[in-house]
This record gives C-alpha cells, structure tokens and sequence, in this order.
C-alpha cells in the first residue's frame, strides 16, 4: 500500500497524533483529530480507520504503561476485564463488516451529550472510591465486553464509555477510573487492529510516525491525570462529549462542515 505524502504533511500529522495522544490519556476523543486529519490527507476512509488504530495503540499504550508503573494499575487485578475487552472489540470489527451502522450514528450523539452532562453535574464524581456495584467478574462480562463491542464496532467515545463505567459501576475515583480505562482501551485498540490488518487495511509507515506522536501526547496527558485528577478530567470529557456530539451531527445532517 502506498501513498505518495509530503514531509509537510507527516509532519503536520505527528502533531496532530501529538495533540489527539494527549486528549485521549485524560477524556478519550482524540479521534476527532486523528481520523478527519487522516482523511484530508488522502488516505480513503477504511484506510484511514485502520492508520488511526495503528497510531492510537500508541498512545493508549504509553499512558497504560505510565498509569501501571505509577502503582495506579494493578494489572494482576484486570486480566479478566482486558480479555473481555478484546473479544468484545475483536467481534465488533467482524460485526460492523455485515451489519449497517446507521442506527448508532442517531442516537449516538445524544448519548454522548448525556456522558458529558453526566461528568458535568454528578455529584458523585470525585477522586475518592465510592460503593461498587459490580464485582470485577460481573464488570467484566458486561461493561468490559460490551464497550470492547461498541469501540470494534463504531468506536467514537471508547474512552468515555469505559471511564463512566469504572466510575458508576466499579465505584472508583475519576483518576482511578481514567488510568483503567486507558488500560481496557489498549486492548480493544489491538483487536481492532489485528483484524484491519489482516484485511490489509492499515498504512503502517504513516502509522508508526504518528505512533509515536501519539506516545509524546499520551505520556505528557498521563502525568496531569495524576497530578490535576478530577480539575482537569471533567472539563475536558464534557469538552470532548460535546464536540463529538457535534461531530456526529454534522455527519448525518450536513451541519458545521467546516468542523
């Protein structure tokens, strides 16, 4: 697979991954950066999903790996919930080949606007553990594994979708649950990814370069995960779920082009 780019526009395109790697380790939604750049820089739609997966496991990758090493992970303690993670996104890349996508891109947008009212106006969103509701086991055969779904299967919001989940069903802080949501989105990233690569799908020099823009990003926003927790976390998710909502919107009826 080739693409004939300028080193202007690689360029141009680490930092996008740069910006969108940071976005991601503290509220998800760094695609919004990622994909459109993808796409305007000529690479078709399929091929530019499966690039941005290339790139964004960097990303989710780094900041795991700097949540794990800060003692904020206890991997031991997750294992179940990262496989659930995977076989969910792994059956949604298979699904999304077969069924039309359409419904979700509807109601879509209003469900992340309600994530982000949510993260806005609950008053049990901290950075302190509340009451859990699931056991880890029961977490990860349905939050796990239904999340890993959707990211296969469309993916807008990954992030988001796993983070409200530790915080109102695992009952953790808004830190805490960020640091474990990065940790599930590493593995649906790589199921993803598996399954675009076989398909051939995925332009791997292009990948790599905003790979490691992606790890820069990630690693900077993971150090203000733990050091500005729940200032920084909440106003960037309702950011983030209003911009994609946004996003979304304008797909389906034409609005906000220039966005």
């Amino acid at each position: 697979m080739t693409f004939e780019l300028t080193f202007e526009i690689i360029t141009l395109l680490f930092f996008v991954a740069m910006l969108a790697g940071f976005i991601d380790a503290i509220a998800g939604g760094g695609g919004l950066l990622t994909i459109p750049a993808l796409m305007w820089a000529g690479l078709p739609p399929t091929v530019a999903l499966a690039t941005n997966k290339l790139q964004a496991c960097g990303g989710s990758f780094f900041a795991s790996f700097y949540f794990v090493r800060k003692g904020m992970v206890k991997l031991a303690d997750m294992k179940l919930s990262i496989a659930c993670a995977f076989i969910g996104a792994a059956l949604g890349t298979i699904a999304v080949q077969m069924i039309d996508t359409a419904f979700l891109e509807v109601f879509l947008p209003f469900l992340m606007l309600a994530i982000g009212g949510y993260f806005l106006f609950s008053k049990s969103i901290s950075e302190n553990d509340k009451q859990q509701v699931l056991t880890p086991t029961v977490f990860a055969f349905t939050a796990a594994l239904a999340v890993g779904f959707y990211d296969g299967f469309f993916g807008p919001g990954t992030g988001s979708f796993f983070a409200l989940a530790f915080v109102s069903l695992a009952g953790y802080g808004l830190a805490k649950a960020t640091a474990h949501a990065k940790i599930l989105n590493f593995s649906t990233n790589i199921a993803s990814l598996v399954f675009f690569a076989i398909g051939g799908k995925v332009f791997w020099m292009l990948g790599a370069v905003m790979l490691i823009g992606q790890a820069i990003g990630a690693t900077l926003g993971s150090r203000l995960v733990l050091t500005k927790g729940t200032k920084i976390i909440k106003p960037l998710v309702v950011i983030m779920s209003i911009a994609m909502s946004v996003k979304l919107l304008s797909g389906q009826y034409d609005l906000f082009a220039w966005f």
